[in-house]
């Protein structure tokens, strides 16, 4: 359904899928160049349509990025953080309502949500490139207001190193699929600061090299 794809609507994504390969290893990919949000009035099951179409077509994993504020300080503004686990606070999900038994259990497991083979891997590859990858948990909330300093704290307390307003559908509908995760996030704001959508693009646009190196050479490591 590539009428779905065009429903992408915020700057800095662009709405198409790109069919293709990458790196030398020249590795199958279906590239979603931008993504549907909740805070577009989406449901979480449309926004994992691109996940499951994608299984059903043969992917066996998923890799995902995304821009996050840092909410503690272990990361900060220009670095890249590899996602360990997270915390679902937009009071969606993709599984809810009947399930999709062709793809996967009424009710899956979320332990080792992130893969730990391809986090590994994507280790192996900031580490042979030099970028400098912080790890942590990302904190998925609803949007489109950014989060206020209290919720940066609390956040914080409740654990979380980042706070985003994607993904987390994705990696829900992919592990219900039986799909590997891994998830990338850049860091692009410090949360609850008075910072705005222009410095999170402008942010994306300083580490975009790095993170489209670590891609290529994660992908080719799958």
């Amino acid at each position: 359904d590539h009428r779905h794809a065009r429903l992408a609507g915020v700057q800095g994504h662009q709405g198409r899928f790109v069919f293709g390969h990458a790196g030398e290893a020249r590795v199958p990919v279906i590239c979603s160049v931008g993504r549907l949000h909740l805070y577009e009035g989406h449901s979480a099951d449309r926004i994992a349509l691109p996940v499951r179409a994608a299984r059903l077509l043969g992917a066996e994993a998923l890799v995902a990025t995304n821009a996050s504020g840092a909410v503690s300080d272990r990361v900060s503004p220009g670095d890249i953080m590899l996602v360990t686990d997270h915390v679902n606070l937009t009071g969606a999900s993709p599984l809810t309502g009947p399930n999709l038994a062709e793809l996967g259990p009424r009710f899956p497991s979320m332990a080792g949500a992130y893969t730990p083979l391809l986090a590994e891997r994507a280790r192996e590859a900031a580490g042979e490139l030099g970028v400098d990858l912080r790890e942590g948990v990302y904190a998925a909330m609803p949007g489109p207001a950014f989060e206020t300093p209290a919720e940066a704290r609390m956040l914080a307390a409740l654990g979380a190193d980042a706070a985003g307003m994607s993904t987390v559908p994705e990696v829900l509908a992919a592990r219900h699929a039986g799909m590997s995760v891994l998830a990338l996030s850049g860091v692009t704001n410090t949360a609850g600061s008075p910072g705005g959508h222009n410095e999170v693009l402008a942010t994306a646009k300083r580490i975009e090299h790095a993170m489209e190196r670590l891609l290529v050479a994660i992908l080719s490591r799958l």
